[in-house]
């Protein structure tokens, strides 16, 4: 198998799209921006949803459809969120081809312009809210807690596979309630849910926090989101949770009864995650001979290979450790392909991520032993054959751990509190997270941005724990008052 892939330290974004084309993740269509995900990056998805949905379900959210084209006329009844998206939009404007006049091709037929052209969803809000003003009447029917699995559109200039695309899959969470204190505790019970999930599933470490007014979802009154540390030292903003106050309520005349028999507004929240998530999978823990996937997402967990190929009796054997490992709910797979050497296959399978692999030949038999190979630190050694099924689960509940661990310390070896310029400049151009105070302007934020190409990530939910908490500064920049430290870094 030729699995040469660039290296990360001569050309990471090279690196990234290596990995995404030789593990068979996704590959380009012919609509740009749009890629196909294919069978094996599908299936890490379909394990990263089933367990969203899982939690969203346990905090008591359902799942609905809507619609995926919106009235045009709905984006301009909530201003800042018309102007947040109206650069991305994709519009339809007619309903029908015709055969063209010189008989070459299809073009629009001009009679069946619509009467009003409609928006490829960029974003679910306003089209919810319009059928929320239906489904709401009084306090009874509140909360009303839904989430949508979903696709949407949005018109990117600079694409990369997963990371940034014109078409994504997401899941949108929108959420009514009867009073601010109710929203805003879903906001934040939501992005925790995504830190837990993130923290836990993808081995991912992050920072929770508040976005600045100037990073805040197009809408919102305040947005929370949880930022992870790439191995390259810029972050990436991993999901999302708003609190959108009465704004969409009030653009689409949502009201409720409430308990007086009076007349109020509901107060709204929205939250998501999309495959950007698979993105940040890829560029936290993989390296220069492939992916490297955490145990708990990996479609494939483990891989069995006969050396040099299978037979009756290696058969046998295997068969039963399958068995053992299914029961322990494991996902197993046997490769009992004669047309490929085991060379080739330890080289596929270590570019796919698979966590651990086991290899078993006539000598390994004679011996009782069995060759367990871990993908996270590319270690080696012959395991006995009885008791090998407990064996390879504490393995993987190890390796998930060790590539936490191992993502923790490089974001905190990567974390730098700093009190100058100079010291922040340094920090931002060579990687990393930089922990500053910021006088709280937007006028500030945006030249710093202009200076140095690093974003406010987050204004962290707390002090960073590995820092001893000094309260009150002066902005890096202007010098003047601040409250606190918050995060900056360049970004994705």
């Amino acid at each position: 198998m030729a699995k040469e892939i660039t290296s990360r330290s001569e050309d990471y974004s090279q690196w990234y799209l290596d990995i995404v084309n030789k593990a068979g993740l996704a590959c380009n269509s012919k609509v740009r921006g749009c890629p196909v995900i294919k069978p094996y990056g599908f299936a890490i998805w379909e394990k990263i949803k089933a367990d969203l949905d899982r939690r969203f379900k346990e905090t008591g959210h359902v799942n609905a459809y809507f619609p995926l084209l919106i009235p045009k006329s709905f984006l301009s009844r909530e201003a800042a969120h018309v102007e947040g998206f109206a650069k991305e939009c994709a519009v339809v404007t007619h309903h029908r081809l015709m055969n063209a006049p010189d008989g070459n091709g299809v073009v629009v037929d001009p009679a069946a312009k619509l009467e009003e052209e409609l928006i490829i969803r960029p974003t679910s809000e306003t089209i919810i809210w319009d059928t929320y003003r239906d489904w709401i009447q009084s306090y009874r029917d509140l909360p009303l807690l839904i989430n949508q699995w979903a696709n949407v559109l949005r018109w990117e200039m600079r694409t990369r596979p997963f990371l940034r695309t014109a078409e994504f899959l997401w899941q949108e969470g929108h959420t009514a309630h009867a009073t601010r204190a109710e929203a805003e505790e879903e906001a934040l019970k939501m992005v925790h849910v995504y830190a837990d999930f993130v923290q836990d599933m993808m081995a991912i470490p992050l920072y929770i926090g508040e976005k600045t007014a100037n990073e805040r979802f197009a809408g919102a009154d305040n947005t929370y989101t949880i930022e992870a540390l790439m191995q390259d030292g810029k972050a990436l903003q991993s999901g999302t949770s708003h609190f959108l106050g009465q704004n969409f309520a009030k653009a689409f005349d949502v009201k409720f009864l409430n308990q007086n028999n009076k007349e109020e507004l509901v107060w709204a929240t929205s939250w998501g995650v999309s495959t950007r998530l698979m993105g940040a999978l890829i560029m936290m823990h993989s390296d220069d001979e492939g992916l490297v996937l955490p145990p708990k997402l990996a479609p494939t967990q483990v891989v069995i290979i006969p050396v040099p190929k299978p037979n009756e009796e290696i058969n046998n054997v295997v068969d039963e450790i399958i068995k053992e490992l299914r029961s322990k709910g494991v996902s197993v797979k046997y490769d009992m392909d004669k047309k490929k050497r085991p060379g080739f296959k330890f080289a596929q399978y270590e570019m796919e991520g698979v966590p651990v692999r086991l290899a078993i030949g006539k000598r390994d038999l004679a011996n009782g032993v069995i060759e367990v190979a871990r993908r996270d630190t590319k270690e080696k050694k012959s395991v006995d054959l009885e008791g090998i099924a407990d064996y390879v689960v504490q393995l993987l509940e190890d390796i998930q751990i060790n590539l936490f661990d191992r993502a923790k310390k490089f974001r905190n070896d990567n974390t730098h509190k700093v009190d100058s310029w100079e010291e922040f400049f340094d920090v931002v151009s060579n990687g990393g997270f930089a922990y500053a105070h910021w006088d709280g302007t937007k006028e500030t934020e945006l030249k710093i941005k202009e200076l140095t190409k690093a974003t406010t990530r987050c204004i962290p939910l707390k002090p960073l724990p590995q820092f001893e908490d000094d309260g009150e500064g002066k902005c890096i920049l202007t010098g003047k008052h601040s409250s606190q430290r918050i995060l900056f870094a360049r970004a994705y």
